[in-house]
């Protein structure tokens, strides 16, 4: 089997061997590997014993890579854990610096740079505003992002930088209006290939998703997703966006963008139809403090240090939850999700709020039928988009697809 070949549903074949010679076994091994490694991370650290109980592997096998990553700096040993009988066992964890990532979140407000470690945790962070985004602007803030987080970084850091992961919002040119940005300026990005630029000008590989599902299989990766296999994910940033996850795996579609719901129907306070992204986004929360002459800058600065807008907010916040509510009711009745997650660009207490609100507004839609799910507060946070981004490049490398994750095998 190849790491290409997609998610491998039984337990690793370590013995296999065929007349081309130790070409399979090459891969077999590369896979087991990434599997270790994943299973580590899943469980935050793990003895032989458990990896080989969880993986299938035979303890020879599980010891033998065990021994391998951990010479390669890969997996570090925890304190021994003593038992009643026996050797006490050792348990094996991540090594944090061993590798690193970077991850660029694009927005239509603002653009974030992070450098990542393989436990996922933020090192370094740039942070940009700008009224809309231009491609050039973009690509000069990530290649010159890049080159001066580098510069804080010693030569053997450098060298275990594993790529770049990009999660952006696709066709930026739509709902410019919605956002003031001149339309011949947005049309820019049709035919303009940022990866491609981006690659052209570094030296790390680059990879690309969708903002929300980026944002999504963060949550996945590192937040909620050990509690619920299947949930809907709804990011508020400039524009709603969000995810799928079925079986503990995401689920991006044809094109990349399943479970984006920002063009799901709802009803507004008019009772007529409209599209959730006109409710639900932070952009309609910057109308209103425009309307009312408040400075909607504070806004962009920082998600994690947003004022009480008053008035204002607490409007936007019983809009949006309503909107919400009937998102997750269409949601949970086309696939019957174990919980709906909402995150997004600002700090805690307004997410807070906004999960009470919405919680409150489902209890006066009609439920019959239904089954609700849990309603559920993300835990990655304002970062999850660029934390996703640079999860990329950590899972075409090292780890393996998050299905295999959360399988007990």
């Amino acid at each position: 089997m190849s790491l290409t070949d997609g998610p491998y549903t039984g337990p690793p074949q370590p013995d296999v061997v065929d007349p081309s010679g130790g070409a399979n076994q090459t891969r077999v091994r590369a896979y087991n590997e990434r599997l270790v490694m994943s299973l580590v991370r899943r469980h935050g650290s793990l003895s032989k014993a458990e990896i080989a109980r969880r993986s299938g592997l035979s303890a020879q096998t599980a010891s033998v890579i065990m021994r391998s990553l951990e010479a390669d700096g890969l997996l570090v040993r925890g304190a021994p854990v003593r038992g009643r009988v026996g050797q006490p066992s050792i348990p094996m964890r991540l090594n944090p610096d061993a590798v690193y990532s970077f991850g660029v979140k694009i927005g239509r407000r603002s653009a974030d740079l992070v450098l990542m470690d393989f436990l996922g945790t933020i090192r370094l962070h740039l942070h940009q505003i700008h009224t809309y985004p231009l491609p050039e602007e973009i690509v000069s803030f990530i290649v010159g992002g890049i080159g001066k987080l580098e510069g804080q970084l010693g030569p053997g850091e450098r060298g275990r930088i594993a790529g770049v992961g990009i999660a952006t919002p696709f066709e930026l040119w739509n709902w410019s209006e919605e956002v003031g940005a001149p339309r011949e300026e947005m049309d820019r990005w049709r035919d303009f290939d940022l990866q491609a630029a981006v690659a052209s000008r570094i030296r790390h590989p680059v990879f690309l998703q969708n903002d929300g599902t980026s944002a999504c299989g963060a949550e996945l990766a590192f937040g909620v997703g050990a509690s619920y296999p299947d949930f809907v994910y709804f990011y508020i940033g400039s524009f709603i966006g969000g995810g799928v996850v079925i079986n503990s795996a995401l689920f991006s579609g044809r094109t990349g963008t399943a479970g984006a719901v920002g063009p799901l129907p709802v009803a507004g306070k008019d009772g007529k139809s409209t599209q959730l992204l006109k409710i639900a986004s932070v952009f309609v929360l910057e109308k209103l403090l425009r309307e009312r002459g408040i400075d909607p800058e504070p806004l962009w600065y920082s998600a994690d240090d947003w004022i009480d807008f008053g008035e204002p907010l607490e409007i936007w916040i019983q809009d949006a939850a309503a909107a919400l509510a009937q998102a997750v009711v269409s949601a949970v009745s086309v696939v019957d999700f174990s919980a709906a997650v909402i995150d997004g660009g600002f700090p805690p207490w307004v997410r807070a709020r906004l999960l009470a609100a919405t919680r409150k507004a489902l209890q006066t839609l009609d439920l019959q039928g239904v089954t609700v799910p849990d309603l559920v507060e993300g835990t990655v946070g304002s970062h999850a988009r660029a934390i996703g981004g640079a999860s990329l490049p950590l899972f075409s490398r090292y780890l393996l697809d998050t299905n295999v994750l959360f399988k007990e095998l």
